[in-house]
């Protein structure tokens, strides 16, 4: 009620956006997408008067499109409301994680956390021999001599390969002018940053990819007062979701973000 009482102020609030899960598209919701965050992340910038808006990041990456679609909307509303933001790793805040991290103007991590794998990866599996041994014939018909690019069933070649690679280029470059734009004056000149490696969080503080340790509620309370309140906001579950009827998406999502996390050593 004290902030219907005239002359008198209210606590300072804090608006926490929990982003969490290996990013990807997906239509029922699952994992972590614009999509499926953005109610989360509108309302975290519109609803009231926050002092600031705190990302909490566990993410080992995923789609660069979600992230960036994600990253750019939380810029869009942080200038249009003027409002700071702070982004601060739990775990991993890597690959396209640390591309949300740096949508934010402050970057803060534990000293155990892992920060950074700048790059892009494609990975897959090749079952040419497998069906052989099975005896059985792939038949594939295409118009268009590029429409059956890497087709796991057939033999692997060097022109879709190069294909592939040059994609994988084009993102990487969109990557790293993401970090310069956001990081600027602020990261190193260590030849593997844009590497694709990864850090601890107190190592990411030297190279520049962080601001400082720090962990969400001292730091926000050191920031913007002892009294200053927390909003936390995240995701709504679809319908399907909290009946259990899209249990066979979750249980996928699942796996595949456990083998992500695992890039990184986490389980």
């Amino acid at each position: 009620m004290r902030r219907f009482i005239p002359f008198m102020t209210s606590d300072p609030v804090v608006a926490v956006v929990r982003l969490q899960g290996a990013i990807m598209a997906n239509p029922r919701g699952a994992g972590l997408s614009d999509q499926g965050i953005a109610s989360a992340i509108e309302r975290a910038f519109r609803r009231g008067k926050p002092k600031a808006v705190a990302l909490a990041i566990n993410s080992p990456g995923g789609s660069p499109v979600q992230s960036s679609l994600i990253a750019a909307r939380i810029r869009r509303l942080a200038e249009e409301k003027k409002l700071p933001v702070h982004a601060f790793v739990e775990d991993v805040a890597a690959s396209g994680g640390y591309w949300l991290a740096c949508a934010a103007d402050h970057i803060w991590a534990d000293h155990s956390s892992i920060v950074g794998s700048i790059g892009v990866i494609s990975a897959g599996f090749g079952f040419t021999e497998a069906i052989h041994k099975l005896g059985v014939e792939r038949r594939v018909y295409t118009s268009g001599e590029s429409k059956s690019i890497l087709d796991p069933f057939r033999p692997e070649k060097e022109a879709d390969v190069a294909r592939l690679k040059s994609l994988q280029s084009d993102i990487h470059e969109a990557f790293i002018a993401h970090v310069k734009a956001r990081r600027g004056a602020r990261l190193s000149d260590d030849p593997e940053l844009f590497t694709g490696a990864f850090w601890t969080g107190a190592r990411s503080v030297e190279l520049g990819l962080a601001d400082g340790v720090a962990h969400l509620v001292p730091k926000m309370k050191a920031l913007y007062g002892d009294k200053t309140r927390f909003a936390v906001y995240g995701p709504k579950r679809s319908l399907f979701g909290r009946v259990g009827l899209s249990l066979a998406s979750e249980i996928a999502t699942g796996l595949e973000e456990r083998a992500a996390y695992a890039r990184f050593g986490l389980q």
